[in-house]
């Protein structure tokens, strides 16, 4: 009996770490219904984050410590029986090596979500199925996560993630829900992926490359050398800009890293990049106040 406990538990144990990619922080706000304690919310709070902390979506073995930390904010507008308007507002970051830093990879606000939950339903993803509205979105958003993540440690390395969630975007145009059509919303799920997958905006993915593992992850060894890579993955997101002006991809970019730009660069050793608040307040002028912190 001992030894079959043991041997239950070993199963277990490795089963729990296969599922370690992802440590999602699910939050619901329903204030706007006046329905903020229902408990369906608390409900589906614990089904998201068991669909997404629990299941192997790579099928790769990680530790805790290498799972990614991302969140999902939903907020509720309307809640008419199991039909929910909502938008979702998702965020992930990755540590910077040689330090207990964090730096954000994504923050993207999403304000098609809207879906139908009934409590205690099961939440599965299939590869080649419609499930539901809610199963399709949170899903695509793992698999953009996880190429993003992956975009930041080797240069190109995101796109298995990319190409299963442009899987999911074809299987769920068949729900008819927004968001998922190449026409319409320019900052659908739809644009999202197809720009990340797409060559006129390789050098995105590039920079994202540039930035981080050139960049963050030797700022701990060498400020200086990793100020000039950071400037160097801003100088090619430049050049992207110059051809394929206020592109999605630039937007998301600045929403995730506006903060960390300035921090880096406001203080500290100087590097060869001349006008780069000019520079910055060309891709994004809408941050230009934070631009004109960096002397």
């Amino acid at each position: 009996m001992n030894k079959l406990i043991a041997f239950l538990l070993i199963v277990c144990s490795f089963q729990f770490l296969k599922a370690q990619e992802l440590n999602c922080d699910i939050q619901i706000n329903a204030e706007q219904t006046g329905q903020a304690n229902l408990s369906i919310l608390k409900t589906l709070k614990s089904s998201l984050q068991e669909f997404i902390n629990e299941r192997s979506w790579t099928g790769r073995e990680l530790p805790p410590e290498q799972r990614i930390n991302c969140s999902m904010f939903i907020t509720v507008a309307a809640l008419e029986d199991q039909n929910f308007t909502a938008t979702i507002q998702v965020q992930a970051s990755r540590p910077v090596f040689g330090s207990d830093m964090v730096t954000p990879i994504f923050n993207f606000k999403d304000t098609n979500f809207n879906f139908i939950y009934e409590q205690y339903q099961p939440l599965n993803y299939s590869q080649n199925t419609f499930s539901s509205n809610l199963v399709s979105v949170i899903s695509f958003y793992v698999y953009t996560i996880l190429g993003l993540d992956a975009d930041t440690f080797e240069e190109n390395a995101g796109t298995p993630y990319y190409e299963e969630a442009k899987k999911i975007v074809t299987v769920a145009q068949q729900g008819g829900s927004s968001g998922w059509q190449p026409s319409g919303n320019n900052r659908s799920r739809f644009r999202l992926n197809a720009d990340l997958l797409s060559n006129a905006y390789s050098q995105y993915r590039t920079a994202l490359y540039q930035y981080h593992r050139l960049g963050l992850d030797v700022m701990h060894e060498d400020v200086k050398e990793g100020k000039q890579a950071i400037a160097n993955a801003l100088e090619l997101l430049r050049e992207m800009n110059a051809l394929r002006r206020n592109s999605l991809l630039l937007r998301v970019f600045f929403d995730a890293k506006v903060e960390e730009i300035v921090a880096i660069f406001k203080d500290g050793p100087d590097i060869n990049s001349p006008s780069l608040p000019q520079k910055l307040n060309s891709m994004a002028p809408n941050y230009a106040r934070k631009w004109r912190l960096i002397k």
